[in-house]
């Protein structure tokens, strides 16, 4: 049996394979809430498997996304909170893939950490499901490496993988983008997972209190407000891809608006923003004014409140709005598409 499998030498240097064994079986329950359908799939094998249902696609075409959650993950050692940044994981993969029109299907994690303490893993994966509930995706697998003396003991890395499927006549083509179209703003929750090296240093947050409420964000706390996990916005984008015609998508991370937004912008075309119109995070106020951050070193580094955007016709406007507002999102109109060579406006 498995569980009987032990090694006192390889404890002696500092790995303790059973705590991997407990870490299974607690993260098992989160792992059940992602399985679509129902279906259920023990864990420990070599591969997640995951039945394709391609009904309806004329030619399938697989989309993959990976990225980690960064250093925002300080944060979540210095509060002792692990159960959301599997959320922000899943996110800033998933997010990636619904740019191409792709559904994502399933999500895999790595963890890898100092010492394996199951309790923790078990967050950490609890965050990763939740994550995967929110994505519609199944979470399929997984690695957890206990890394003594290369990781510090009470710290971890989170990295995840996530597949979708898209019909090749579906991909988003910018190429359709035409001057007079109009670009949507999707809100984010907050920083997501994007800048956190250069939120660390404006707040200090080694040396700050974290709990304490901050007038500026409303009486909430700056740990509070921080580490709120990234918004996933593949089941709103979903539903507004079945109703429009999308032209483009852009998830806005690291790189903010200068970076993100040229890749689903025509050549030769460029949105023009009313800065005012830009519905500005209060967190964001707050960075520019402790950090003496340049406005436009903002808008270059951080989503400043707007994490996807999406460009349409201006006569799908109106449904697109109706469509992601009646699926919980706030959306609203961003700016205009121009004859630019500039692709980002911002006036």
């Amino acid at each position: 049996m498995i569980e009987k499998s032990k090694s006192d030498a390889y404890a002696k240097a500092g790995v303790d394979i059973t705590a991997g064994y407990k870490a299974v079986e607690l993260m098992k329950k989160h792992v059940a809430r992602t399985m679509i359908g129902g279906r259920k799939e023990d864990l420990g094998g070599f591969g997640g498997l995951f039945p394709l249902d391609i009904t309806g696609i004329k030619s399938p075409v697989l989309v993959s996304g990976t990225d980690g959650v960064g250093t925002k993950l300080k944060l979540a050692f210095l509060m002792d909170k692990h159960d959301t940044v599997g959320i922000d994981c899943v996110a800033m993969c998933v997010n990636d893939v619904i740019c191409c029109g792709a559904k994502p299907l399933i999500f895999l994690d790595y963890i890898a950490c100092g010492k394996n303490v199951p309790e923790k893993i078990a967050d950490i994966v609890g965050g990763v499901a939740e994550g995967c509930v929110r994505a519609g995706v199944e979470l399929v697998g997984g690695e957890t490496a206990e890394m003594p003396g290369f990781y510090p003991i009470n710290e971890y890395d989170l990295a995840g993988f996530s597949v979708g499927v898209v019909d090749k006549d579906n991909i988003i083509d910018k190429n359709t983008q035409q001057e007079g179209d109009v670009m949507i703003a999707l809100p984010s929750s907050g920083v997501h997972s994007n800048g956190f090296s250069l939120v660390r240093k404006v707040f200090d947050v080694e040396n700050v209190d974290l709990k304490a409420p901050v007038a500026e964000l409303g009486g909430k706390s700056l740990g509070e407000t921080l580490i709120t996990p990234t918004e996933i916005y593949v089941k709103p984008m979903l539903a507004l891809l079945k109703e429009v015609k999308v032209k483009g998508i852009s998830h806005i991370t690291g790189g903010g608006f200068y970076e993100n937004m040229p890749r689903s912008i025509k050549d030769g075309l460029g949105v023009i923003i009313n800065e005012k119109d830009v519905k500005v995070l209060p967190i964001f106020d707050l960075i520019e004014k402790r950090g003496g951050i340049d406005r436009r070193d903002m808008f270059n580094t951080f989503n400043m409140g707007v994490g996807m955007s999406v460009i349409v016709a201006e006569k799908d406007v109106k449904v697109a709005l109706s469509v992601l507002i009646e699926h919980g999102v706030s959306a609203y109109v961003l700016g205009k598409m121009e004859k630019s060579q500039d692709k980002v406006v911002i006036k």
